[in-house]
């Protein structure tokens, strides 16, 4: 049955406009976005098979074009859309953060760090630069790859730092294999840029892990 058959409480849309999109199932917010379905499949229909196929947002939002194509109905377009959807999100995460003292926001810290990492299939180090008011100044990709102290040099983050006139960092990485847990080279790394920074009076708040739901925080765990 398609959509506009429902009774108007059950359709997603008109939920959403008075509940709110946090009443909607994945599913549902799915079907909103994509607005139609295909032959003999609802809207919510293709959502659900979407999360089925994917296993979770985060699996359909780092799929492929090709993976994401296979399903019935998507294709380069809505795949567009939803990597547009994915970086939207990402830059209103950063205006807030732009906006605000970041050791006051952990929350949208560790939200805009998931959008950015959570879905990367390979390993990437990113550095949030934070002016004396600890407001973002910028965030960026430094290095990308198996990430160990050889890869990731001290001396290019304090270049970074410096040309940025950024007072304190926030470090960032992923691991793709899926455990958060800091590893000893991890550990060794944090250290060494800790040190580094510390010569040209540049703070270290904070050095995350994200692994798709989960974040591991060195400074909540008292490894800074």
């Amino acid at each position: 049955m398609a959509i506009h058959e429902w009774l108007e409480d059950q359709r997603p849309r008109e939920r959403l406009i008075k509940h709110g999109a946090q009443a909607l199932s994945d599913a549902e917010l799915l079907a909103v976005f994509l607005r139609v379905g295909v032959r003999g499949k609802s809207a919510v229909d293709l959502g659900r098979e979407l999360m089925a196929r994917f296993g979770s947002l985060n699996g359909m939002f780092k799929a492929s074009l090709k993976d994401f194509s296979s399903l019935n109905g998507l294709g380069s377009a809505k795949f567009a859309q939803f990597q547009a959807v994915l970086e939207l999100a990402r830059r209103a995460l950063a205006e807030e953060l732009q906006l605000g003292d970041l050791l006051c926001s952990p929350k949208a810290v560790r939200q805009y760090l998931q959008l950015m990492l959570a879905n990367q299939g390979h390993e990437s180090f990113v550095v949030l630069f934070l002016d004396t008011k600890n407001h973002l100044i910028a965030s960026e990709e430094l290095f990308r790859g198996t990430l160990t102290q050889a890869s990731v040099y001290p001396r290019e983050v304090v270049k970074a730092a410096l040309a940025r006139n950024a007072a304190a960092l926030i470090f960032a990485h992923n691991h793709p294999s899926g455990s958060p847990e800091p590893s000893d080279a991890d550990r060794v790394l944090t250290a060494a840029l800790k040190q580094a920074l510390g010569l040209v009076d540049v703070r270290v708040l904070d050095h995350f892990i994200v692994a798709g739901h989960q974040v591991y925080s060195f400074a909540e765990h008292g490894d800074l």
